[in-house]
């Protein structure tokens, strides 16, 4: 347990260093940029992209989330189990097709920017959630449910008050890893002019600077880590507070 915090310590005062002082790594990443070439990508400051890639990242799941639990919600009551194939069709087909053909297709409608990189990262995150909340409502202990309906709660109370919340931990791993999709998909983003750290590992591969590239993929990796790890922590909160 000390290790791990101290591990995450460390990871997250590296993260910090990146993002602020990356001045600091001149010297790390000077044997991987070309001859006379710049070492650290000064184009944008690292701190507005990495809060642009976050805030892209954030309200794509949160879109993402809200439509899969409610697809998940409606799929497991009785009146809409039948469009349960159909809803996990949809969510499948967001997994199967590729990010880059959604922004393509995207572009011409809302143009270049934020909004293609959001559609795309909303569909790719829709399938983890979606059938992790399916499973989490659908293994509910039957003995806590019926207790709920045996109290008189009714059907939009027993929801809110036992199974959401009785089925947060599963679902919450679901959104664990929309998110962490989310944050190395998004770096395609800046293709379509989106920005995000994907803007720094572009230039490195158009200019043949491979320090560029060892910089925005170290920042997108370390923040994809860190979130996962916080997102687990909240997890095994969770459960821990539910008797699981």
């Amino acid at each position: 347990m000390k290790t791990g915090r101290i591990l995450r310590s460390v990871l997250i005062a590296l993260l910090l260093a990146l993002v602020l002082r990356p001045d600091w790594f001149v010297p790390i990443f000077a044997p991987f940029a070309p001859d006379g070439g710049p070492v650290i990508y000064q184009r944008a400051s690292m701190l507005s992209l990495s809060l642009s890639h976050l805030g892209i990242v954030t309200l794509a799941s949160a879109a993402a989330t809200i439509v899969a639990v409610a697809l998940a919600i409606l799929v497991t009551r009785p009146a809409g189990a039948a469009f349960r194939p159909l809803s996990r069709t949809i969510t499948n087909m967001g997994q199967t097709f590729p990010p880059v053909a959604v922004l393509a297709l995207a572009v011409p409608a809302l143009g270049f920017g934020a909004g293609p990189t959001l559609v795309a990262l909303f569909l790719y995150g829709l399938l983890p959630i979606f059938e992790n909340a399916v499973t989490a409502l659908t293994s509910l202990p039957r003995a806590t449910t019926q207790a709920a309906r045996g109290i008189g709660l009714s059907r939009l109370q027993r929801l809110l008050r036992v199974e959401l919340p009785l089925a947060l931990p599963v679902t919450l791993t679901g959104i664990r890893l929309s998110i962490v999709i989310g944050l190395g998909t998004a770096t395609i983003g800046s293709t379509v002019a989106a920005r995000t750290l994907g803007e720094v590992i572009i230039a490195g591969l158009l200019t043949n600077n491979t320090a560029y590239v060892l910089q925005g993929g170290l920042i997108v990796g370390l923040f994809a880590v860190l979130i996962y790890d916080a997102l687990v922590q909240l997890e095994l909160y969770l459960t821990g507070r539910m008797g699981g």
